[in-house]
């Protein structure tokens, strides 16, 4: 935000000073003009801080037109819980995720950073873990000792933090696996309906996404599956203290479907790109990693991180849905399916 203001006449406001929120909380619209004067463009950091920031900003948006605000937080969590519902049709919103392969291709050249790829997926793409070679496994475990939790651990409905660290730990674990709140729960001694709160607000704090299972034409698809993927392959390494090399590791194929998925997540949303996503799956155990839906065809993938004899796609899949494309995803072509637009 400093870059992007820095050739602006901007007025800088910091959540964290202990002023900043007592101008800020409260206020009227009459206090807001004194205190931006002729300003046209106010950044509010840590805005999450601010009691109410809902509110102000709603104050700046209906009574000081001339005046652009940009609030950003780190606690996306507690920044959305409070603006959400005041500034409804008033807002823009930018979610800055994780670097994505896209911009680090732009920033490395793609034979660069193809060649990180196994670096990613052990340590992921947070900008301190990119950009400090040689500290990634104590920085992620920083990361996900602080960053996981503090959103959580504020709200009253997180009774219990040890559940939260041994269901993550659970999730981790099962990345790239359909997975049942039933069992979690019997895993971590809790119950189902715990479980799936615990994970929504995960979700909410970007920790971790679901994937839901398409059903529709096929009379023994999964009805109800979820898979979940995290955000960043670092931090959910961190999670369960694993950073070995690919060529040691049991799980090589989840994280990279989990390293895909992502990437090609924040690919589409970067791109503004309307596409609706899924895993798919039988009773008979027939199933693919990814299904694309853009309202009018599905697009079938599946991912492989070394390509191995040619793959078959189930024809229960391909006979029953209007399918555009199938195609196999591996280290050798991932850029066609992360830099291409859908």
């Amino acid at each position: 935000m400093e870059a992007i203001l820095k050739d602006k006449d901007h007025l800088y406001l910091n959540g964290d000073d202990a002023d900043v929120r007592e101008i800020l909380t409260n206020t009227t619209a009459t206090k807001l003009k004194t205190a931006v004067g002729n300003k046209k463009v106010v950044f509010i950091d840590e805005a999450q801080r601010i009691p109410n920031i809902g509110l102000t900003l709603k104050l700046f948006t209906d009574q000081i037109r001339d005046v652009q605000i940009i609030a950003t937080g780190s606690s996306a969590f507690e920044l959305a819980s409070q603006v959400n519902e005041p500034l409804t049709g008033r807002k823009y919103e930018f979610m800055l995720y994780p670097l994505s392969f896209e911009e680090l291709v732009q920033h490395h050249g793609l034979i660069q950073e193809k060649r990180l790829t196994e670096h990613r997926m052990i340590y992921g793409c947070y900008p301190e873990i990119v950009t400090k070679a040689g500290e990634e496994a104590e920085l992620l475990k920083l990361l996900a000792g602080s960053y996981l939790y503090k959103d959580l651990l504020m709200l009253e409905q997180v009774k219990k933090p040890p559940i939260i660290e041994k269901l993550l730990k659970a999730l981790a674990l099962q990345t790239g696996s359909e997975i049942s709140y039933n069992e979690i729960g019997q895993t971590i001694d809790t119950d189902s309906k715990t479980v799936d709160r615990y994970i929504d607000l995960l979700e909410k704090a970007y920790v971790v996404f679901r994937l839901p299972a398409l059903n529709r034409n096929v009379r023994n698809e999964i009805k109800k599956g979820k898979k979940v993927y995290f955000y960043d392959c670092g931090i959910r390494n961190a999670v369960i203290n694993n950073f070995r090399p690919l060529g040691s590791r049991t799980d090589t194929g989840a994280l990279w479907e989990n390293y895909v998925i992502a990437e090609r997540m924040k690919f589409l949303r970067y791109h503004n790109i309307d596409i609706t996503q899924y895993f798919w799956r039988t009773n008979q155990q027939q199933e693919i990693d990814l299904i694309e839906d853009n309202g009018e065809q599905l697009a079938a993938y599946e991912f492989k991180w070394k390509a191995k004899g040619r793959i078959k796609f189930p024809l229960t899949f391909t006979d029953n849905y209007k399918v555009s494309e199938t195609r196999v995803i591996t280290g050798d072509n991932m850029e066609e399916f992360l830099l291409r637009l859908a």
